[in-house]
């Protein structure tokens, strides 16, 4: 055991303990948080606009600041880029996270010097907790990866601008820097699958012990370090013993990445986003991730039916329920407020605070009235696929209206791994899933409104083809899963089998 292996584990006790008494007090330091942040931009442009001054408690913030999305906060963020001062937080922000937005093309998230830690000390804390729970601290002694944009920055505004990824990486800790990989050449290359021959270059020699990602490009990296040397990821890597993923529901990818590996390695599931580190994997034996309750960020919860609203139904910490269906909206340290980011989670706890992430708000089908969401077609794929030993690499769901005669439905577009033996079985396991878990799409099926569903194969590579043709290959860049019309359906035509 190195010295760095050596001390890393007194001081995860110490964090690891730290969390685990902050989880006692969570819905108070929610206010206190509150409480802090509306006084530290008061006099601000923001807090000038909402009446700060005039607010005492959760109640008054909820009458003087609506729920509001990017659209909506754009105007203060352009004064930003304008060169203003005291805009959304006290002085300007350190960063401009630089990420797509659905409707509003290029979002401009700012950074500040308070909300900076949020990103990197959450990371480290989840870790830190992992060590403290299993006693492994092998892992940093050997080499890590963590598959990022790249960390050159633009400015706007005179502020530096980039992807999350890449401006994360500029506050690597020393102590880490020597076990990084790949280097900071290599992460710079935009072109993702040159980036992509370039990092399995600089690591399939090497003593990779943590390998962390997004899913679906962590399984493009073990593709090519499997076509390279002939060998699984676990014999290239006899080390290779944690795996730090987020950014997808992990579940549809997990038995695909453990193929790959070729055993079973211990994973740590992490929820970040430009807007702030939410959660993070505290436990290897209890689900979800811990919420972030007392790292800059104040958290509110809407019911998922009710976001669409004018006046939602706002939940502070407190209120919440295990089970429940909820829009995420952050008021944060960086200057975001009441600020809708556009996923919906479930607590599986309120004691501690434990999340998971089921969906993306525009992430549904709803074009018969159904209201399917992520989590919905995910398990249901999901437990198809385990009772028929399929694997499945990717998949997207659209409506089919139909024009003419006969009935609607919803088209799946999946590639296989290794095809059903008999694919109106498959289709008929995963049809009654969603049908157990969601009673309007139930209830359409039954009363003869819409047909089953229909799946399409497509062939090897679809989605990597797809996503290239589209400039969106790598990174950070996620698939959608669910789709209200047929855009993307209708463009992967091309890869019908």
């Amino acid at each position: 055991m190195n010295l760095k292996s050596l001390l890393a584990k007194p001081f995860a006790g110490f964090i690891y303990n730290k969390i685990k008494k902050g989880n006692e007090t969570a819905a108070e330091d929610q206010q206190a948080i509150l409480k802090e942040l509306v006084k530290t931009a008061k006099n601000t442009d923001f807090g000038k606009d909402h009446g700060f001054d005039k607010i005492q408690n959760y109640d008054d913030f909820k009458k003087q600041v609506p729920v509001r999305d990017y659209e909506q906060i754009k105007p203060y963020i352009d004064k930003i880029k304008e060169g203003r001062h005291n805009v959304l937080w006290k002085g300007k922000p350190i960063y401009f996270a630089k990420t797509s937005g659905t409707t509003s093309g290029v979002k401009y998230i700012p950074i500040s010097k308070d909300s900076i830690p949020n990103h990197i000390n959450s990371a480290r804390d989840a870790l830190l907790c992992y060590i403290a729970q299993t006693g492994n601290s092998e892992f940093t002694k050997g080499k890590m990866i963590f598959l990022s944009g790249s960390p050159m920055l633009d400015r706007v505004g005179g502020v530096p601008t980039g992807r999350l990824s890449g401006i994360v990486n500029h506050h690597v800790p020393k102590y880490l820097r020597s076990n990084q990989l790949p280097s900071y050449e290599t992460n710079c290359i935009e072109e993702w699958e040159a980036k992509l021959d370039k990092i399995v270059e600089e690591t399939i020699k090497e003593d990779m012990t943590l390998i962390s990602g997004i899913p679906p490009w962590m399984q493009m990296y073990f593709d090519r370090l499997a076509e390279k040397s002939g060998k699984p990821v676990g014999e290239l890597f006899p080390q290779f013993s944690v795996m730090v993923q987020g950014g997808v529901n992990f579940e549809p990818y997990k038995a695909k990445l453990y193929e790959s590996i070729g055993r079973k390695v211990d994973c740590i599931e992490l929820y970040p986003a430009s807007e702030g580190f939410f959660a993070f994997q505290d436990s290897q034996s209890e689900p979800g991730m811990l919420l972030n309750t007392n790292s800059g960020i104040f958290f509110e919860f809407i019911p998922a039916a009710e976001i669409f609203n004018e006046n939602p139904t706002r939940l502070g910490l407190k209120d919440v329920k295990v089970g429940e269906n909820y829009a995420i909206i952050i008021s944060n340290n960086a200057g975001l407020w009441a600020y809708n980011i556009g996923d919906t989670v479930k607590f599986v706890s309120t004691s501690p605070y434990r999340i998971v992430v089921s969906g993306r708000i525009k992430h549904f089908i709803s074009a018969f009235g159904e209201h399917v969401i992520g989590e919905e077609v995910e398990a249901a794929l999901l437990k198809a696929a385990t009772e028929e030993n399929i694997k499945i690499v990717e998949f997207t769901v659209a409506p089919f209206v139909q024009q003419g005669e006969g009935k609607s439905y919803h088209e799946w577009f999946i590639e296989f791994e290794n095809m059903p033996a008999s694919l109106a079985t498959f289709k008929g396991k995963v049809d009654n899933n969603l049908r157990d878990k969601n009673a309007y799409y139930d209830d359409l099926i039954s009363g003869n409104i819409l047909k089953e569903l229909v799946i399409t194969p497509v062939r090897k590579n679809t989605f990597i083809d797809y996503m290239r043709s589209i400039g969106k290959l790598g990174g950070q860049n996620k698939l959608p899963r669910l789709s209200n019309d047929r855009k993307i359906a209708d463009e992967l035509q091309e890869y019908v089998v």
